[in-house]
């Protein structure tokens, strides 16, 4: 079977560098262009700095540039794509270096969805079928595992976590500190990865366990607090939480000066919508079919201390984040979340299915296993092909776009995707006003604003067609306006740098 699990990861292998070559060649989204060029900077020896204001949770009192980075996001997919750069920049260059390294790790997502699947009781040959499901992503993770982002990097840390968490059960105290180690790096790769220690403080209340849960917490404890004393030494983000836990209208958290607040119901509200989105997040992450099988292999295998946990942190997780971060849990930070139980799930699934095929004759097991992989294949190609028209258009967009901007730094609402397509620096608009855009632009001596179809509704009359006394008229390519700052424009409205 170690020969036929091989043969899988390699040929899952030839699919992702396919769909890396041909579907994913760019970075595509804010998150991943952020780590991307981060991570450049890193490579170059200029440590966790940006030369970009992405949001100003990173430019506190408009810091100058360059800023320290990640002070919202987490530095770990930044790391191992710095990593890529270095071995391999000169060969491949900066975004397919990095993407190379996201792939290498995506190449062990099948082994550890095989060795999850086994661990529950799965057979050898539905072990495999779990590789495969994983593997293949269907139609949510099939664009992601090759993406500059998290999703690879939480998928194997979260399954060893479940692996290493089921020996640490019985006591083990070397696998409850590999388990907080893993607890530690999961924090670095997704902030609310965190979330996972909480299994293991269960662990030390439990007389058996009690010694490898204490062991478990120190390790991720130390490795938390590390990171969390390098937040502290640059002095905090002192908004944070208003951008983030009491945000009730996203712009806001692009706000220079967040303002607007909420009455209890709109709160509750966003809280409970939040609730129904993930909720469909998550079922349509388990392509639908997959959640009677996942069903019965919680059941099947729900004695093992570790499918306990697993089910206990996803209910937990899905909980927290439409309880505390309603806004950005539906607008990503959910389902990169479930990154990390994705591998493991579809072990279960294995195992699930392998129970309900046990009665059904030889023909109708081959029927559902052959149907099954073919529709997550399906959708692996319908994801890819969603992910090839929302991301690359406005790629194609941007670069065409590039002539018509004026030397020198500049603002636009992603200013992660502009700072590595334009290759200079970037300050995002505030999503505050027109005004204190160009008061932005006058500290960082930006020479223009860039428009595009996606905008802070404070734009929404510029780039219609209204006129800026501060702006020159506007420049056009495609659906993306360019506005030339006037010589000479003062800021009209008092700010504090």
């Amino acid at each position: 079977m170690t020969r036929a699990l091989l043969s899988l990861s390699l040929g899952l292998l030839v699919v992702r560098i396919l769909s890396a070559a041909f579907v994913v060649i760019q970075p595509g989204f804010t998150d991943a262009y952020y780590y991307l060029d981060v991570a450049r900077r890193l490579a170059n020896g200029q440590g966790l700095t940006a030369d970009f204001v992405w949001n100003f949770l990173e430019a506190p009192a408009l810091a100058p540039l360059p800023v320290a980075s990640h002070r919202f996001w987490m530095p770990l997919a930044t790391a191992v794509q710095a990593g890529g750069i270095v071995l391999l920049e000169p060969v491949l260059g900066a975004f397919r270096s990095a993407q190379a390294a996201v792939i290498a790790l995506a190449a062990f997502v099948p082994a550890a969805a095989y060795a999850a699947a086994r661990s529950v009781g799965a057979s050898p040959r539905a072990a495999l079928v779990a590789a495969a499901l994983t593997g293949i992503g269907g139609g949510a993770f099939a664009p992601a595992w090759v993406a500059l982002d998290s999703f690879v990097i939480a998928a194997l840390l979260g399954t060893c976590f479940f692996l290493a968490f089921a020996f640490a059960a019985d006591g083990d105290t070397r696998f409850g500190a590999i388990a907080g180690a893993l607890v530690g790096l999961l924090f670095l790769a997704r902030a609310e990865g965190a979330l996972f220690g909480v299994a293991l403080l269960v662990l030390a209340g439990r007389r058996l366990s009690r010694r490898a849960g204490i062991v478990g917490s120190a390790v991720a404890l130390a490795i938390g607090l590390a990171w969390i004393a390098r937040g502290v030494d640059l002095g905090g983000s002192p908004d944070l939480l208003s951008r983030t836990v009491f945000l009730f209208r996203y712009e806001d958290f692009f706000a220079l000066m967040p303002s607007a607040t909420a009455d209890a119901r709109t709160i509750v509200g966003a809280r409970v919508d939040a609730l129904w989105s993930d909720l469909l997040v998550a079922v349509f992450s388990l392509l639908l079919v997959l959640i009677f099988p996942l069903a019965i292999g919680l059941r099947t295998a729900w004695s093992r201390p570790a499918v306990r946990a697993f089910a206990a942190l996803a209910l937990l997780l899905y909980v927290v984040e439409a309880a505390v971060w309603p806004l950005h849990a539906t607008r990503g930070s959910y389902f990169h979340s479930l990154a990390a139980f994705y591998p493991y799930a579809m072990a279960l699934v294995a195992l699930g299915g392998e129970r309900w095929l046990a009665r059904r004759d030889v023909s109708a097991r081959r029927i559902a296993v052959g149907g099954t992989l073919a529709a997550a294949a399906t959708l692996a190609v319908t994801g890819l092909v969603v992910w090839d028209g929302a991301f690359n258009g406005p790629y194609r967009a941007r670069i065409a776009a590039l002539d018509a901007i004026p030397p020198g730094p500049f603002l636009a609402i992603d200013a992660a995707a502009w700072r590595w397509i334009a290759d200079r620096p970037v300050i995002v608009t505030p999503a505050d006003s027109v005004e204190l855009g160009v008061c932005v632009a006058s500290r960082y001596r930006a020479t223009s604003v860039v428009l595009e179809p996606a905008h802070f509704s404070a734009y929404d009359a510029l780039y219609r067609g209204a006129t800026s006394p501060a702006l020159e008229s506007p420049v056009d390519r495609g659906d993306i306006r360019i506005y030339r700052l006037k010589p000479g424009f003062e800021c009209v409205i008092g700010i504090r740098p």
